[in-house]
Parts: structure tokens; sequence; C-alpha cells
């Protein structure tokens, strides 16, 4: 990803349109689909992974870029870092709370796991992710795209 310079170009995006059931052609088909990272660039290694998103990019690029955006859009919050943004306070204190709770938000909102490799494990100790988020958010996006 980080040589090609296209977003979720790799297993991780792999996983990702598994989740929501979009082909490559659609998942990167601006009409349809807009990517909008935390951050707008790469914040380099950390313990563990990367590093979080620089703090300052959010709140300054966001609003404007949303505000581009189809206000009866789906969002996918994709990790935990885009739902302590995005999410209120008492959506829950974990990842597992949050995506969870996800009929809380939904249609409108998913959270989601980041789709890393960590997140094989965490769908296996979280069989109702499979069972019962997924097939809603796959419904939801054919929703919106066939509205669209």
């Amino acid at each position: 990803m980080h040589l090609s310079g296209i977003p979720w170009q790799d297993d991780s995006g792999d996983r990702l349109r598994e989740w929501t059931g979009l082909e490559p052609n659609e998942f990167y088909d601006p009409a349809k689909v807009a990517l909008v990272p935390m951050g707008f660039c790469y914040p380099g290694k950390a313990a563990g992974g990367d590093a979080p998103p620089r703090p300052e990019c959010a709140p300054r690029w966001h609003n404007l870029i949303l505000e581009l955006l189809p206000a009866d859009r789906l969002t996918l919050l994709v990790g935990s870092y885009a739902q302590q943004y995005y999410l209120p306070k008492d959506a829950g204190k974990t990842l597992v709370d949050r995506v969870r709770g996800f009929d809380r938000f939904a249609p409108a909102i998913f959270p989601t796991p980041h789709p890393s490799w960590r997140s094989v494990g965490w769908r296996k100790r979280n069989p109702w992710f499979d069972a019962d988020l997924l097939p809603a958010l796959r419904a939801a996006i054919r929703n919106q795209l066939d509205r669209a």
C-alpha cells in the first residue's frame, strides 16, 4: 500500500472489502465510496504497530471533507481512533463494546475493528461480528448503493 499510494491495497484492504461485500471496482469508485483517513500522512511505527494518527489532522480536515459528502451517507468507523473521535463517549469504553453496540448507530454508522491481521483472532473471539454485524453492514451498503 505504501509503495502503490492506493489506500487499503493490502491484506487489511482485502479483509475490509470482504466485510463490506464490495468488489475493488466499487470500493475504489469515488462516486460510491469516500475513503477518509483519520490522518493524512503515515505516522510511522510504534510499539506493536503503527503510531496513532497525528492529532491535528482530523480537526483540520474532516469537516471540510465531510461537507462535500452527501448528508445521508453511510459511514464506517474503522478502528478505535475513528470511533473515539466520532462516537459519543457513552458508546463504550472498549472496541468490543463499541462494535457490539453497532445497532445503536446503524444503519447510518457502523463501527468496525481495524481489519489488520489482529482482527482474525478478534473475530474468532467475537463470533457475533460475523453473525450479526456483517450481514447488517452488507445490507446497509447495498441499500445505500441502490439508492444512489
